[in-house]
């Protein structure tokens, strides 16, 4: 009888073993795919999915969107010129590298994790092999849908969300209070200076135009309606300026550009200029659309109209 037991317990052992020893591979398995999930997330892009870091800690961002990783809090190590320029983003950039879509050296250097563009960069394919990089074709999305993006490209969609209802809730409300003060049919233009251009936005450029005429939901003068909601923006010389110009005025100045049209009799008798309805702000801190200029932007007017 004890002949017959010895091989039948060695073989429960056996099998018991092996049973452990699955299910400790299994174990090893299901972890090891946790930890995978951990690390990376898919992010739909406009192109594709695209394998993305789960939490990205070394972000280049080559146009448009350094604002939107920045108010995310998520850390960048390389931004464009035009972000680079911008004095509301100077806090947040200290330390780091202004590159371009064709400083692939400086890029690598960089080692980021994530880099983040326009659709229109060039070396999308080398910039791949770097790291992973999304495209967003500008004005493709409105402006806080663009935002939620960008969240969801960090992983930090209920951020990005929150803040958007929040920030909704806030310019709808500022604009309420303005379009008291102001009268519910005044009229808001915004113009800037290029070099020597001259331009009117409609109401998804920048600029504020977003808050103004979306969340605030005051007027365009019909000439502006008429030109730049269209494309956006429309170009004009400074002789037309009376057509386009509002009851009140938001001047995105570029004080390195041409304004000599201001010192014009042309302009000085623009009942805004006359009335002294015009509102001139740095345009290096009104080119973006992102939380950060936003906000900014938001406060401008509050303390412009409203005298805060």
């Amino acid at each position: 009888m004890k002949k017959i037991l010895v091989p039948f317990v060695f073989l429960l052992l056996l099998v018991v073993s092996a049973a452990c020893s699955n299910n400790n591979n299994n174990a090893a398995s299901e972890d090891t795919n946790k930890k995978g999930s951990a690390e990376t997330i898919t992010y739909e892009s406009e192109n594709g999915p695209v394998e993305v870091p789960a939490n990205p800690e070394r972000v280049i961002v080559l146009s448009s969107f350094a604002g939107n990783v920045m108010a995310l809090d998520v850390d960048l190590v390389g931004v464009d010129s035009w972000s680079a320029m911008n004095p509301r983003y100077a806090e947040y950039l200290e330390g780091v590298e202004q590159v371009t879509d064709e400083d692939l050296e400086k890029i690598i250097e960089l080692d980021p994790d994530l880099i983040i563009g326009l659709s229109t960069i060039k070396n999308v394919e080398k910039l791949n092999e770097i790291a992973p990089t999304v495209t967003f074709t500008y004005g493709k999305l409105d402006y806080l849908t663009q935002h939620l993006e960008i969240g969801k490209l960090l992983n930090k969609e209920k951020e990005a969300q929150d803040w958007i209802d929040d920030f909704k809730q806030r310019a709808a409300a500022a604009g309420e209070e303005i379009k008291s003060k102001i009268g519910e049919d005044a009229t808001v233009s915004v113009i800037e200076n290029f070099d020597k251009e001259l331009y009117v936005f409609g109401d998804n450029w920048a600029r504020g135009t977003e808050i103004l005429y979306q969340e605030m939901k005051l007027n365009m003068p019909e000439k502006v309606k008429q030109t730049a909601l269209k494309d956006g923006y429309y170009t004009l010389s400074f002789e037309v300026l009376p057509e386009f110009a509002g009851d009140y005025m938001i001047f995105s100045k570029n004080s390195d550009g041409d304004t000599s049209f201001q010192e014009t009799e042309t302009y000085k008798n623009i009942p805004a200029v006359k009335n002294g309805q015009v509102f001139e702000v740095n345009a290096k801190e009104f080119y973006f659309n992102d939380p950060i200029s936003l906000e900014f932007q938001l406060e401008f007017f509050q303390d412009k109209f409203l005298g805060r």
